[in-house]
């Protein structure tokens, strides 16, 4: 009955939106006056992933922290979208946040305990509450496959297991085996002062895997969950979902189910999103539980940047359209997760540049996209940095280059030369209208005046040419188009050779990219990298 209420109140939420949509007055992102909307009243929002201890430090200790996030608050969302002055997303994903010996903080060793160096659970809380002010939703990274070696549980496990005693609650804390009972897909340590015994760490052996046949498991992470739900945190980035039963999707599949179910029973309209780092096949068959970041679209050779990089853009499109249906249709709540790069990738910038316009280009298919897109730290100034010969993902989470004096400094392990950052800071790029930052902040904005492109259904459009392509979109009865002219040059195209498309659409509402858009009955000049919406 409560599903049932809470679609009927988005429908009648959307409806609303389109009705003042209606009342708002349409024009290219050249073009003044655009009264903008707010459609952040649901989950389909741009969010921001922030690697805390390399964002912004408040301290002076060189980490970042809690409080520098709260500090930046104004450069993510100022809360008033129609300002133009905030980059304007409406989530932030913090990496973890919980005591660990680790400067990346994937091995917590208390889940109940904010690190010292973030700062403390009151930030977190006056975090929360400065977010909320300004409609913006916070999800904590929370990784339950694992714990730190250094945990208390994985001490008293240890203990159990060199007492031999099996009666002791934290024997099966952890999944364990004998030599001859080890899978052999898995990773095994000897467990310390036992001969025959390991624990599984798939990851490495400072992360030992928990045990969630052991139901004492399940009931502390549903805890952990509650906890932070309980503080105002308003859902979770799940790490490694694949491995809660290394190698068996089947039983990794069946926990989520039960957990999401929990979860959703305790906060209905929970947020939440699971990285499978897999194809497709394997993806789908997880989000029947959550929704999961789209891996394909991701990296130098997915679908966003061959698309941007100039390569046939019907295999964008054919894809955002067959990997929409699918995720519908596995989770009729599901969502597309695009991005980029994340903490674990080379950073965008490297493989799409600037000078080349092919970062922007990027920027406009996976925002102006179907779901929920994710945007890492630093992208929207062109930020680098790849793991290189010295293979550290260090070099992939370096200080966020703010360029005003913040005292955040590179993380533990960095190799990468400071001289190969050439795009600027953000000091620089907010003084500069032509700037990637600002940018980035046209295209959210102009995202957030459309809320077909997130929440609409996507067909996609075959004009018979490698580089300009689209969709229609479907919302609310209503349709749009969405194009996207790749090329370096200008393109003109009679809209009226595609059947697909239906009469009546015949204003440019609004765009974005290296040129200009318009229409003159059916035919279309489109300038180049640039995307168009016709209503």
């Amino acid at each position: 009955m409560m599903k049932m209420i809470r679609k009927k109140t988005n429908r009648i939420t959307a409806l609303c939106l389109a009705f003042l949509m209606c009342l708002c007055s349409l024009g290219g992102c050249g073009s003044s006056g655009n009264a903008q909307v707010d459609p952040t009243d649901d989950n389909y929002r741009v969010f921001y992933q922030i690697f805390v201890g390399s964002f912004s430090d408040s301290d002076g200790d060189g980490i970042g922290d809690l409080r520098g996030i709260i500090n930046r608050l104004d450069y993510l969302n100022d809360g008033d979208i129609n300002s133009g002055k905030s980059l304007g997303v409406q989530g932030l994903w913090l990496s973890p946040i919980y005591a660990s010996p680790s400067y990346h903080k994937y091995d917590t060793l208390n889940y109940y305990r904010i690190d010292e160096k973030f700062g403390t659970e009151e930030d977190l809380k006056e975090l929360l509450e400065e977010c909320h002010k300004r409609n913006v939703k916070v999800i904590l990274d929370l990784a339950i496959n694992h714990t730190s070696s250094e945990h208390q549980w994985f001490t008293k496990f240890t203990n159990a297991h060199k007492a031999a005693d099996t009666s002791d609650p934290y024997y099966d804390f952890y999944s364990w085996a004998k030599t001859e009972n080890r899978k052999g897909s898995a990773t095994y340590n000897a467990i310390p002062g036992c001969t025959g015994e390991y624990y599984e760490c798939n990851f490495s052996g400072d992360m030992p895997e928990l045990n969630f046949d052991n139901e004492a498991v399940r009931e502390e992470v549903i805890k952990i969950a509650k906890y932070y739900l309980d503080l105002g945190v308003d859902g979770f980035r799940f790490d490694a979902i694949k491995y809660i039963y290394f190698g068996d999707n089947a039983s990794s599949t069946g926990f989520w189910d039960w957990y999401m179910s929990e979860l959703k029973a305790y906060k209905e309209d929970i947020y939440c999103v699971g990285e499978c780092w897999s194809g497709e096949s394997e993806i789908l068959q997880y989000v029947g539980a959550l929704n999961c970041f789209n891996f394909q679209m991701a990296q130098g050779e997915g679908y966003i940047a061959n698309a941007a990089k100039g390569m046939d853009i019907r295999t964008f499109t054919n894809y955002v359209e067959s990997n929409q249906k699918k995720v519908r249709e596995t989770n009729e709540d599901g969502m597309m997760i695009p991005f980029i790069s994340n903490h674990d990738m080379d950073r965008c910038a490297g493989y799409l540049t600037l000078a080349t316009k092919r970062m922007q280009m990027a920027a406009n298919l996976y925002l102006l996209c179907s779901g929920s897109p994710f945007i890492y730290y630093g992208e929207e100034i062109g930020m680098k940095g790849s793991r290189g010969s010295a293979n550290t993902d260090a070099n992939r989470r370096l200080a966020m280059l703010w360029g005003d004096g913040d005292t955040v400094k590179d993380p533990r392990g960095t190799t990468y030369d400071a001289a190969k950052q050439t795009n600027g800071t953000v000091a620089e790029q907010r003084k500069d209208k032509d700037s990637l930052y600002q940018y980035y902040c046209r295209l959210i904005a102009m995202r957030n005046r459309y809320p077909e492109i997130a929440r609409g259904d996507y067909k996609a459009l075959d004009f018979e040419q490698s580089r300009l392509g689209g969709f229609l979109i479907t919302y609310n009865e209503e349709q749009t188009l969405l194009l996207h002219n790749t090329s370096d040059t200008e393109a003109e195209i009679d809209l009226g050779i595609c059947s697909d498309i239906p009469g009546g659409l015949s204003k440019v509402a609004d765009y974005i990219g290296q040129g200009k858009a318009s229409l003159k009955g059916s035919v279309l000049t489109i300038g180049p990298q640039t995307s168009v919406i016709i209503k």
